[in-house]
């Protein structure tokens, strides 16, 4: 049974004409899905209703299509064959009793319309505000461009109606929305009735509103989502221009949805970032207005979600990315299943999908969208096939995540660990400075398998594939990670580069394991993650001169994808690290380093006492060879498979571990599915000539 010091979380809220029946408050959030995997959306929601969350919004979903924002893949709900598909989704989301939520995006100033081709519109003419600066511009709305407007909204609200909605968030934070276009000045630099004052524009939201709720009337609630600050100086709508705001339209939506002025703000990893970190910006918003309010801030604990309740600063706990990581969080908290939890760790893997175009992922959570592709429940898992017992060699992300799984479908399993403690580079990451968060990769797995009776794990354990044949386990997987290399092999190097041997190289495994350099260092990243800039950040933290090279034109190029791009090369300059870009390292000789512009071929010198290389990562696969190596020795050792996960079969991130793991949990004893895809896909349906 639940802690009685939650209740207060379980409590119905009225919203408008509709009642949740608790606090708990999915928030739009992306998926890489879209229009174009919309039942694998549709099951990922509706997963997160059994899961016990009270109301369940949708991601994006473009309104008309005179504003969207390809390449980027959302929902569309541009004309009534849009309707079945987001009915689907409806449906889902109002199962276990559900609010069913859609989020109606104009994208105005950020929508290049590079698929149909129209002329953007904003309340201003103003180049495209995008992640890649298309080169567009938007035509300024003219007064019946808003008439059309409002007329558009209304339909899109009918539509909404149709497919079974029961509640619609009008989109107008992030920098996103036409309602922030409109609410700022950064944005709205007009001179007629729509500009200037904060109550002129404030008109277009009071106009969509109040023709949105004719057209609905008491069927559906109306939310809308503001930003909480700008945060880009006088022109920007500020916290204390959207308390004046909110103020002013107090009763304007039937809730108020909070969050921070830009998606990397608002969306901060855990690096940056701690739980409730929007809770200043909130605080007394609740005072203005005598409609509830939402807020989000990565809500991980139940006691911090109940403070932000019981001290008036929230009415419903908004979460996107913990609802990720565990779509059961209400109901394990419901069911006083506290440590069960599968806490977010703020990583930011989930919103690299929505970046990369592509389905998402999620560290914690590996079944996220494959619950309809593949039909992985994240609660429960398929019957055990005909064998009895697995060795897992390495303790890793993958090996926790193959070992709690199988454990769950009713495997012996055995974790065999060369070292002395579980977790694997996860173990040595989470030290690193703002990873400590990343370390609930190996504190949730290792809670439930020790909660398993069917698992035992052996530390100290090297071992060679005679000892493996003389065990007698009938499936073994080898999941013994990677190593960093130090001959510089990446992307510039194809082969290892010239190196004078009397300078020193490290790896981050070297400084991970305590052994570190000093004085003068260069720090060459062809990675392009994060390692690159947290191996700065350590060895400029304990006094070292640094210079951190990258053949790209960003520092940590991929953690654009992450939203922390920004942020780091912002703190690694604040620090005084020496950031080159653009720059490869050719090669590394006595005292110092050459640099090659990636352009120009120019040569520059770096002097050094010491180089970090932060290239590629080797696959520690020796054993899984060995193994292979005698096949024909298996049947007389009793051994049915012989499978290498994670990073020793591909090196990538943790995210890529946990899903190996999962993956072979569910898949062993399965029959074998030949040249068949793994996984099911819908196609766009052949049009009529």
């Amino acid at each position: 049974m639940r802690d009685p010091r939650y209740d207060i979380l379980f409590q119905p809220m009225q919203i408008g004409p509709v009642t949740a029946k608790n606090r708990f408050y999915q928030v739009p959030h992306c998926n890489g899905g879209g229009y174009r995997d919309p039942s694998a959306a549709a099951a990922m929601r509706g997963i997160k209703a059994e899961g016990g969350w009270g109301v369940i919004f949708t991601e994006q979903c473009e309104m008309h299509h005179t504003s969207e924002i390809t390449p980027f893949i959302e929902l569309r709900l541009w004309e009534d064959k849009d309707i079945p598909q987001l009915a689907k989704m409806a449906e889902r989301m109002k199962t276990h009793g559900a609010l069913a939520g859609i989020q109606l995006a104009y994208s105005g100033i950020n929508g290049p319309n590079l698929y149909t081709k129209e002329v953007p519109l904003a309340p201003s003419a103003m180049p495209i505000r995008t992640f890649t600066n298309d080169p567009v511009q938007a035509r300024a709305l003219d007064k019946s461009d808003i008439r059309d407007l409002r007329r558009w909204f209304v339909n899109a609200a009918k539509r909404s109606r149709l497919a079974g909605f029961d509640l619609i968030c009008l989109y107008g934070a992030h920098g996103f929305g036409i309602f922030q276009h409109f609410l700022s000045r950064a944005t709205n630099q007009r001179t007629d009735e729509y500009g200037g004052s904060l109550e002129n524009r404030a008109r277009f939201v009071n106009e969509v509103i109040a023709d949105m709720r004719d057209a609905v009337g008491d069927t559906m609630a109306l939310t809308l989502r503001v930003s909480l600050d700008e945060s880009i100086g006088e022109l920007g709508f500020s916290n204390a221009e959207v308390r004046e705001f909110i103020e002013m339209n107090r009763d304007l939506p039937d809730l108020w949805d909070l969050a921070h002025g830009t998606w990397e703000d608002c969306s901060g990893p855990s690096r940056f970032k701690d739980e409730s970190a929007q809770e200043d910006l909130v605080w007394g918003i609740r005072d203005l207005t005598s409609r509830p309010v939402v807020g989000v801030g990565r809500f991980t604990s139940a006691d911090t979600m109940v403070r932000m309740i019981k001290s008036g600063t929230l009415d419903f706990i908004g979460c996107a990315r913990p609802s990720i990581a565990d779509p059961f969080l209400p109901k394990k908290i419901e069911e006083g299943r506290i440590e069960d939890i599968r806490e977010c760790i703020g990583c930011n893997i989930c919103i690299t999908g929505d970046m990369t175009m592509s389905i998402s992922r999620c560290t914690q959570n590996p079944t996220f969208m494959e619950e309809w592709r593949k039909g992985w429940h994240p609660e429960k898992m398929n019957a055990k096939g005909d064998s009895q017992s697995v060795l897992i060699v390495g303790s890793g992300p993958a090996g926790l995540e193959a070992a709690r799984a199988l454990s769950l479908r009713g495997y012996e399993v055995a974790i065999a660990e060369a070292r002395t403690e579980l977790g694997g580079r996860v173990a040595r990451e989470r030290k690193l400075p703002g990873l400590s968060a990343w370390g609930r990769v190996v504190e949730y797995r290792q809670y439930q398998i020790s909660q398993r009776p069917n698992v035992e794990t052996y530390f100290d354990s090297h071992l060679d594939a005679e000892a493996i044949l003389e065990f007698g386990f009938q499936n073994i997987c080898i999941a013994t990670g990677a190593r960093w290399r130090a001959d510089g092999v990446a992307r510039q190097h194809v082969v290892p580069m010239a190196m004078d041997g009397s300078v020193p190289v490290y790896t981050p495994d070297d400084i991970m394991e305590g052994r570190k350099p000093s004085g003068r260092v260069v720090i060459f990243d062809d990675d392009h993650y994060y390692m690159g800039g947290v191996m700065a950040e350590l060895l400029r933290g304990e006094g070292c001169e640094v210079t951190i090279i990258t053949p790209s034109a960003y520092l940590s190029d991929w953690t654009l994808n992450t939203l922390e791009q920004h942020t780091i090369h912002r703190r690694l300059a604040g620090m005084g690290v020496n950031i080159v870009l653009n720059r490869g390292v050719s090669a590394i000789a006595g005292g110092h380093v050459v640099s090659t512009c990636v352009y120009t071929d120019g040569e520059q010198s770096h002097g050094c006492d010491a180089v970090v290389v932060v290239t590629s990562r080797r696959e520690e696969n020796g054993l899984y060879l060995d193994l292979k190596g005698r096949e024909t020795d298996w049947a007389d050792a009793g051994i049915r498979s012989v499978r290498i996960i994670g990073d020793a079969n591909a090196p990538g991130p943790i995210a890529w571990a946990t899903y190996a793991g999962h993956r072979y949990a569910r898949e062993l004893d399965e029959p074998d599915r030949g040249d068949a895809l793994p996984f099911r896909r819908e196609i766009t349906e052949l049009a009529a000539d």
